[in-house]
């Protein structure tokens, strides 16, 4: 079997460079030297021109002799801060740069620390910095941290380290890891990632990735590890080595299970050995749970009928696993991919599986060997097998009430789903996110920091094994909490664009306010309120047509509060999403050859592509109004926590006091 070996990038040397441990403004003792107008050296007052003694100036407001206001410090070494100052401190909106060194701050201050939201870059080339909050001039809370190697994380930190949720890549080495970390190291669950590349730097159709426990940098406790192979080990870990009891299913299928130490099996019983029920290697299927449903006595025929079916649908499958496994990836057509949750969406999305009476969230938690997050996440890959074990999974429980009284209920099952809902429609993508590909790439570019502010306004659902989800009342909530709804931008448009392809009564608010939603269909409505929030310029406008003024007045019509579950939405509710949906698809249905003229600053005739317009309107919604909105929302909400953190610590000391 081998010895597979593993390791983690070094993290510590990511943050400890000479660059980001000098930040810090030099402390000045200054001692007036003159003023360029005539005043009271103790009580000056206003704007003033001051030069201190050792060459240093300011320019900018006065209040009793303080510098208070805004105003510009220039220090002599070249160290120059514009922006608020609070008796003489820098305080409020300011910008510190360093003119030899490169380093600049932009951002929120308080008491001369950064303090807040703001922007560090650590290099004159701006290739190494950090955006995000900032708590007495440590890196805190969520954030962006680009280093030199061009490596980046993307998450949550506490007194500079990353800690919490967050999301590493590893450029050069090709590996990723997403889950959670404990002072700058992978601690808690987690998916780490290997990236193979062929010549050419094409990818390969299966990487090793690794979903489980980690400690202090680790693999330590139950995980599986995917084998760019083929091969599947699940069980314990212990210091990244296979350790305790596992299971292991090598590439040709067989299983071995038992004791392992140091990475090697201890007792191979080959008498225990089992064929996988469907031959080759990356068709070993996971439908334990379809057979409990199944007397004992018809396993063995159902899976032998049930792989004749697989068998003969092969080729149509990996087709459709390679065309889906590559949404969102420009520029791509000959690399190989592994096929993601987001995509997989998709496929059932384009096949109206989920109008079938389950929700995708449903479909979520119908797939076994996924656990927590991990079921909801768009990032969590599927093998092909498992692509299979999944679609057998579906069609039992979308077609097992029609077929029960077939010899084969699986292979009845999924031969059904196959004829009459894989095959006429996959590939036949329907979605906004990956209708066009130009558009889909740069939308990509967007999902991490869109798939965090998703998991921040996801709810627990204690009926369903306590997992995370969101459901369109939450979603509703969220545009409310962050202030995006404005006369463009209606509680009624953002209900219809949820609304649509659903296989609910729209207008029955009852039944569709406390569906659960996937993360592709959040995303979807995002890019829709791009399309309305930021339309393209007016002379795309013109050409394409947009929202009719009685088809908006309807919509403000319907607005009449959908988050409330017994709201009545008016009459003309469907005609009013029917016209905005096509105002928002209409969008990116055009020919990307198709050129709109505009006009330079200087009257000359530029030419400007559609899939270039679409990639401005996604970049202004995101950029300029939605992740500043969640910014700010993020900020006010960490300040009112801590308010009650601290009236609740102050509650408990009242409390022991009077108890004494």
């Amino acid at each position: 079997m081998g010895t597979f070996e593993r390791r983690s990038p070094n993290l510590d040397l990511e943050d400890k460079t000479k660059w980001e441990e000098n930040t810090e403004m030099i402390v000045v003792f200054l001692n007036l030297k003159r003023l360029k107008e005539e005043a009271l050296e103790d009580e000056f007052s206003g704007q003033q021109e001051v030069y201190f003694e050792g060459g240093h100036v300011y320019k900018g407001m006065f209040s009793k002799g303080l510098m208070d206001g805004s105003g510009i410090f220039t220090h002599l070494n070249g160290l120059t801060y514009e922006g608020g100052i609070v008796d003489g401190v820098r305080h409020g909106f300011g910008t510190h740069t360093c003119a030899k060194t490169g380093v600049s701050y932009t951002g929120e201050w308080s008491q001369g620390k950064r303090h807040g939201e703001g922007t560090v870059y650590y290099n004159e080339s701006k290739t190494s910095w950090y955006e995000g909050g900032w708590v007495m001039n440590n890196r805190e809370g969520r954030g962006e941290r680009c280093y030199p190697s061009g490596n980046t994380y993307s998450g949550e930190w506490k007194c500079n380290s990353r800690h919490g949720e967050g999301t590493m890549k590893w450029l050069k080495l090709g590996q990723q890891y997403v889950g959670s970390w404990h002072e700058g190291l992978q601690h808690g669950k987690g998916t780490h990632v290997w990236i193979h590349k062929r010549d050419g730097g094409l990818q390969y159709f299966q990487n090793n990735q690794y979903h489980g426990d980690f400690l202090h940098g680790q693999r330590h406790g139950y995980g599986v590890f995917y084998y760019a192979g083929g091969a599947i080990y699940e069980g314990e870990w212990k210091n990244n080595k296979k350790n305790g009891q596992g299971k292991f299913t090598s590439k040709n299928g067989q299983v071995f299970e038992g004791e392992f130490k140091d990475d090697k099996m201890m007792r191979p019983d080959t008498s225990g050995i089992r064929s996988p029920s469907i031959s080759g290697s990356d068709r070993v299927l996971n439908i334990e749970c379809l057979l409990r449903n199944i007397p004992q006595r018809k396993h063995e025929a159902e899976c032998k009928q049930l792989e004749f079916v697989v068998l003969q649908r092969d080729s149509q499958l990996r087709s459709i696993y390679s065309f889906y496994s590559r949404l969102g990836h420009a520029d791509a057509p000959h690399n190989t991919f592994l096929l993601s949750r987001l995509q997989f969406w998709s496929l059932l999305k384009d096949c109206s599986i989920h109008q079938r009476g389950f929700t995708l969230t449903q479909i979520n938690r119908f797939i076994p060997g996924k656990s927590g997050s991990e079921i909801h996440s768009p990032f969590t890959s599927l093998l092909f097998h498992e692509l299979l074990s999944s679609l057998i999974i579906v069609a039992f429980h979308v077609y097992s009430k029609d077929m029960e009284m077939q010899k084969n209920l699986l292979a009845s099952c999924f031969s059904k789903l196959m004829t009459d809902d894989i095959l006429p429609y996959a590939t036949k993508v329907k979605g906004l996110l990956f209708r066009e590909p130009d558009f889909a790439a740069t939308a990509m570019k967007f999902v991490d920091k869109c798939w965090e502010v998703f998991q921040v306004f996801c709810k627990e659902n204690t009926a369903d094994g306590g997992d995370k989800t969101m459901t369109c009342r939450q979603l509703l909530w969220m545009f409310k909490d962050l202030h995006l709804l404005d006369h463009q931008l209606t509680t009624g448009i953002i209900w219809e664009m949820i609304t649509v392809g659903n296989q609910r009564d729209p207008k029955n608010l009852t039944s569709c306010v406390d569906l659960e939603i996937t993360f592709l269909e959040f995303f979807e409505v995002l890019l829709g309120c791009a399309h309305i929030k930021c339309p393209v310029p007016d002379a795309l406008e013109e050409s394409r047509g947009r929202l009719s003024s009685d088809s908006r007045a309807r919509s403000e019509r319907s607005e009449a509060d959908a988050i409330q579950t017994g709201a009545q939405t008016p009459g003309g509710h469907s005609q009013t999403m029917e016209d905005s949906t096509q105002f928002v698809t209409s969008q990116l249905i055009q020919s990307e050859d198709e050129m709109v003229h505009r006009e330079d600053e200087n009257g000359l005739v530029l030419q400007t592509s559609e899939a270039q317009l679409q990639s401005e309107t996604i970049h202004r919604f995101f950029n300029h109004f939605f992740f500043p909105a969640f910014n700010h929302y993020w900020s006010v909400t960490e300040k009112i926590s801590k308010n009650l953190d601290g009236d609740d610590e102050e509650e408990q000391e009242t409390t022991r006091t009077d108890e004494k």
